[in-house]
C-alpha cells in the first residue's frame, strides 16, 4: 500500500516493487481498494499495464466480489458490461443512495431502484456521478408497471427529486431533460418538446425493455437507442455542466434498473 499512499516514487525509480513479476503485482494489487489502485497505476508504465492490460484480471474479479453483491453478479443485471472491470465501473456510477427521493431505496443489488406505494407523489433518482465532458451510455429499464408517467433522463445536481402530484418530474424545469416512457413526450423547462421517437406510430415501451441512453457532452446531445435500433438525437444544446442520469417514478412498488455502459461503441 505504501505506493498508493505516495510511496510508489521508490518503485518507479527502481525499488523492489518494480522489479516484481506482473502475476505477482496482479496478486499483490488484487487485495487494494479502487482509490488505491488508481494511485498505483500512475507509478509507472509496468503498473498501468498489469491494472489495465487485462479488464477481466484477478484484481478486477477480487474487486468485483468484494464491492458488488452476489445478485448483480449471478443474475443478468450486468450481462451487457462483459468485464470485471467494467463491472466495478457500473457500480460506482449506479444510483445513489443519498441523492434520491425519500419515497424510493435502492436495492441491495445497487442497480434497482424501488418506489415506496405513497400516494399523490413523484420521486427520482440521481446516479452518484455525473458527466461534464466526454461520451458515456447507460442502460434504464423499468421491472414494474409505468403508471401514469414515467421518465427517463438527465439532470443537474439541482434538479428536485420529488415533488407533490404525479407529474413529469424530470423535465419539469431547466434543471432537467427527460422522455417520458407512457407517452413518448420529450419534457424540458415544464413544457413538451415534441414527440420520440420521430416516426409515425412509434411503438410504445414495453417493461422489461432496455433502453440505451447516450450522453455526448463534446456534442451536447442526449440521444436514445431501443435493442439495437438508434432513435435518434432527443436532446441538443445542453449546457457545459455536470450532468447526472436520472429518472422519475410515479407507480407504487415499481422498480428502474440503471446500469452505466461506459464509452458507447459508435455504430
Amino acid at each position: 500500500r505504501a505506493a498508493s499512499a505516495g510511496g510508489g516514487g521508490a518503485a518507479a525509480a527502481g525499488g523492489p516493487g518494480w522489479r516484481l513479476p506482473g502475476r505477482v503485482l496482479e496478486l499483490v494489487f488484487s487485495y487494494l481498494e479502487l482509490r488505491e489502485l488508481r494511485s498505483c497505476a500512475l507509478v509507472c508504465k509496468l503498473w498501468h499495464r498489469v491494472l489495465h492490460g487485462d479488464e477481466n484480471s484477478e484484481v478486477w474479479r477480487s474487486l468485483a466480489a468484494r464491492c458488488l453483491a452476489e445478485e448483480a453478479l449471478r443474475t443478468d443485471i450486468l450481462c451487457n458490461v462483459p468485464t470485471y472491470k467494467g463491472k466495478v465501473r457500473a457500480f460506482h456510477h449506479a444510483f445513489s443512495t443519498n441523492d434520491c427521493s425519500r419515497n424510493v431505496y435502492i436495492k441491495k443489488n445497487g442497480f434497482t431502484l424501488h418506489r415506496n406505494p405513497i400516494a399523490q407523489s413523484t420521486d427520482g433518482a440521481r446516479t452518484k456521478i455525473g458527466f461534464s465532458e466526454g461520451r458515456h451510455a447507460w442502460e434504464v429499464w423499468w421491472e414494474g408497471p409505468l403508471g401514469t408517467v414515467a421518465v427517463i433522463g438527465i439532470a443537474t445536481k439541482r434538479a428536485a427529486m420529488q415533488c407533490q402530484g404525479y407529474v413529469a418530474l424530470l423535465g419539469s424545469d431547466d434543471q432537467s431533460w427527460g422522455w417520458n416512457l407512457v407517452d413518448n413526450n420529450l419534457l424540458h423547462n415544464g413544457e413538451v418538446n415534441g414527440s420520440f421517437p420521430q416516426c409515425n406510430n412509434a411503438p410504445k415501451y414495453q417493461i422489461g425493455e432496455r433502453i440505451r441512453v447516450i450522453l455526448d457532452m463534446e456534442d451536447k446531445t442526449l440521444a436514445f437507442e431501443r435493442g439495437y435500433e438508434f432513435l435518434g438525437v432527443a436532446f441538443r444544446g445542453l449546457p457545459k455542466v455536470c450532468l447526472y442520469p436520472a429518472v422519475s417514478a410515479v407507480y407504487g412498488n415499481t422498480e428502474v434498473t440503471l446500469v452505466y455502459l461506459g464509452k458507447p461503441l459508435d455504430g
